[in-house]
Parts: C-alpha cells; sequence; structure tokens
C-alpha cells in the first residue's frame, strides 16, 4: 500500500506537499519544534514493516487534508530516523504526537478507527488551531468547564442554549447524550441520538451509540461467570461475557482489564473476539479517555511484545 505521504509528501509546493512530507531526525528542530510555534503540527512515527501503521497513516492523512491547512503531518520513519523517537520514549508504533508551541500537546498509540482519529485532528485545530470563538463555540466551552467540574445541570444548560438556536448541531446533541449517559439516563440519551441528523459525525455521538449498544448486549448477571472464572482463569469465554457484563454497566475500565488478559493470554482466540470487544469499549469510552488511552498503550504492548 502506498501512503500519501511516502509520494506527495516529498513533493515540492502544492497544498499537500505543503501539509504532509517525510520527516528526519535532521530536520525535526525546523518541520515539528519551530513550524509548530506557527501552526500544530502532528507527528506520526512509523515504520515500514508495521502493519497497523499502514492502517493508520491513510485515515490520518485523510482527516488532515480534510483539515484545510489548519495543521500539518510530519511523517518520521523510526528505522531511518531513531532519536526523537527516543526522547520521546516511543515504545511500539504507530505512535502519534500533536505539537503546539514547540511541545507535545496531545497524541495516541495504535492505529485508531478512521472516525476517532478525524476527532483527534478536529480537536487540536479547535483547541490550538484559531477557533473563531463564536457564541456556539464559547457555549462548547463553558459545556465542557462545567463537566471538568462535575456541573452537569450547568453543561446541560449550555448544550440546550446552543440546541435552541441549532437543533441538529451535532457537538451539542452529542455531548447532551454523553452527559445523560453518564447521570444514568440511557432513555433520555437515546431520545437525544434520535434528534441528530442522520450521517452526523461526533465523537460524544459515537461514544454515546456504542455505550448503548454495549448496554443492550449485556449479560444481566454476572456471578456465574465469576465462578467459572475462579476455577478456571483461562475460561476465555466466562471472561468475555463477564467484560460484557462490566460494559454494559458502565464499568469500561474493569471491562478492559479482562478483554486485555484474554487477549494476552491468546490474541486469536475465538476470531480475535476480546480485540473486538475492547475497541468497542474504547469507544463508548471516548477516544480521549483514560480507559482508552491506558488501554491502548497496553494493548499496544502485548501486541508488539
Amino acid at each position: 500500500m502506498t501512503l500519501i505521504g511516502e509520494t506527495s509528501g516529498k513533493a515540492a509546493g502544492g497544498p499537500v506537499g505543503d501539509l504532509i512530507k517525510d520527516g528526519a531526525d535532521a530536520s525535526f528542530i525546523a518541520d515539528v519544534i519551530e513550524a509548530s510555534k506557527t501552526q500544530p503540527v502532528i507527528v506520526d512515527f512509523w515504520a515500514p514493516w508495521c502493519g497497523p501503521c499502514k492502517q493508520l497513516g491513510p485515515a490520518l492523512e485523510k482527516a488532515v487534508l480534510a483539515a484545510k491547512g489548519a495543521v500539518k503531518l510530519v511523517k518520521i520513519d523510526i528505522d531511518k530516523n531513531p532519536g526523537y523517537a527516543g526522547q520521546l520514549r516511543v515504545q511500539s508504533i504507530p505512535a502519534v504526537f500533536a505539537f503546539d508551541g514547540g511541545k507535545p500537546v496531545d497524541g495516541f498509540m495504535g492505529a485508531l478507527p478512521e472516525s476517532q482519529v478525524k476527532a483527534f485532528v478536529d480537536r487540536l485545530v479547535q483547541a490550538v488551531g484559531g477557533a473563531e470563538g463564536s457564541p456556539t463555540d464559547e457555549l462548547l466551552e463553558i459545556a465542557r468547564e462545567s463537566l471538568e467540574q462535575n456541573d452537569l445541570g450547568g453543561a446541560a444548560q449550555a448544550y440546550a442554549q446552543i440546541l435552541q438556536a441549532e437543533p441538529e448541531n451535532a457537538k451539542a446533541l452529542g455531548g447532551l447524550a454523553r452527559l445523560y449517559m453518564q447521570n444514568g439516563d440511557p432513555e433520555r440519551a437515546r431520545e437525544i441520538l434520535a434528534m441528530a441528523p442522520e450521517g452526523a459525525k461526533d465523537p460524544d455521538l459515537d461514544s454515546v451509540r456504542a455505550a448503548l449498544a454495549l448496554a443492550e448486549a449485556a449479560p444481566s448477571e454476572t456471578a456465574e461467570f465469576e465462578q467459572r472464572l475462579a476455577k478456571d482463569p483461562d475460561d476465555h469465554a466466562a471472561r468475555l461475557e463477564l467484560a460484557k457484563a462490566l460494559a454494559g454497566g458502565g464499568r469500561l475500565d474493569e471491562a478492559a482489564d479482562h478483554l486485555l488478559s484474554i487477549i494476552e493470554r491468546d490474541r486469536e482466540w475465538n476470531d480475535q473476539a476480546a480485540r473486538k470487544q475492547l475497541l468497542q469499549v474504547f469507544e463508548a469510552a471516548g477516544p480521549m479517555s483514560e480507559v482508552a488511552k491506558q488501554g491502548r498503550r497496553r494493548l499496544s504492548a502485548i501486541l508488539f511484545s
């Protein structure tokens, strides 16, 4: 598979050549550190032999191009350029770092789904790429700050104000649905999801949809599976069902632990059922949640050990 950054990224001039390029240790200061002082720069550490890198690369490049110049991408082959990868303590690839103001401000490891890659780039652009500060943006920021302070009422009010003016605003609908989900009201969350226009894309909308799907598929009781595991820790079927029950009840961190345990013991078991379930858990938790961040680090360590 030929990636955009391996061909057009080397071209002189042109929008793609300006936005996506191959980097090196020798040019890292200029291409990343200095460049990020005027515009956010994403660094993708990869290698030709890395399968997940080939999966992530096109999605990352597509999201950067869709940002229409708000962010740049520098791709670095760690086999040829191990220096800065070592300084940033890259232990597995793909590893992605977002730089702003000359320093890393965000990142992730492993191949994310395309929707989560786009959300990562969009979040970077919104956070440091010079948003215009519209009333909607200000209300979204108020909602975010309210949620950080556990002020659910304040966040709900901010989202409601947005939706009064923009009934189909995907970010407000997603945030409000997630708020209801976290507050133990899945039915109200489902009603909010139904208000979203067909094809609407937002990380919170995706997260709530995933959480509702996990809840619907979850076993109602855990005692049977806990007893089976007490007798046989290698009973992967029981551990998978227990993880489903935990995830359906919102205990996503515990569910992730059990699924990672299966993958560590037998990553190919049942056509990679544990890995597929784990990706659903990550999506339900949100791409930048601690559950997803820590889980992906552990998953990457297992797969590349």
